[in-house]
């Protein structure tokens, strides 16, 4: 079994039988995992802040988002995780 570390990774699907056939074959990294959920304590450390996004944009983030079954919002926070992780370990 493969293992992805990165949301990116996963496909649009055409057909569910696709989308089967891949899960069959491949997973998430637990580290990945364990990113896209927030415990309790981080939760309540949250900060909310005001972002402007052009409304196509938005609407492109909102529909990988659906296709992945991720809040979108959730999703823009899981891709800045990953990149300060690719940032750091650059340095």
């Amino acid at each position: 079994m493969r293992t992805f570390a990165n949301w990116e990774e996963v496909p649009l699907f055409d057909s569910e039988s696709s989308e089967a056939d891949f899960w069959t074959e491949n997973r998430p990294d637990l580290r990945l995992m364990e990113a896209a959920t927030a415990t309790s304590a981080e939760a309540s450390e949250s900060v909310t802040i005001t972002l402007r996004i052009d409304p196509r944009m938005l609407a492109r983030i909102k529909r990988l988002a659906r296709s992945r079954y991720l809040n979108y919002q959730s999703m823009i926070k899981q891709w800045l995780s990953e990149r300060m992780e690719n940032e750091i370990r650059e340095k």
